[in-house]
């Protein structure tokens, strides 16, 4: 017999909401079966809870549920994983690239902060020490 988990025991589990779960299970990464009346108990089996790790796994890396999708969806058919990695390689690459490019512009904000920072403070040595300046000097 296999292993089954209720919708509550996996939003527990993985610390998330039942919505949450809703909502992967909308974007097609996690395929409940259903029991119960009117089958609306949702039934997730031991495959969907690796899913769903994976797709959290994914979401931390900062890739889009789509992209999370579309590689768990080709790990279901292992035939071949030279392609799998081939496009985790690329996806990854690509998130990377712009994760360095964000990088590059808070350093550059960072500094401007900094420069803006020392400016301030001597402007404000030179006020407490009587002399006077216009606030245009150092401020944006």
């Amino acid at each position: 017999m296999s292993v089954t988990y209720s919708i509550g025991d996996l939003a527990r589990e993985f610390d998330l909401t039942p919505r949450a779960m809703r909502f992967y299970e909308d974007m097609g990464l996690l395929q409940p079966t259903r029991s119960g009346p009117g089958g609306r108990q949702r039934v997730y089996s031991s495959r969907d809870r690796t899913r769903l790790k994976l797709t959290l796994r994914a979401k931390r890396l900062g890739l889009s549920l789509t992209e999370a999708r579309e590689l768990i969806d080709m790990y279901d058919s292992p035939r071949d994983t030279r392609p799998q990695l081939e496009r985790f390689l690329l996806v990854l690459g690509q998130h990377r690239a712009q994760l360095e490019e964000q990088l590059a512009e808070l350093q550059a904000t960072l500094d401007e902060v900094k420069q803006h920072e020392k400016d301030a403070r001597a402007l404000l040595a030179r006020v407490k020490a009587g002399a006077t300046a216009p606030m245009h000097e150092t401020t944006p």
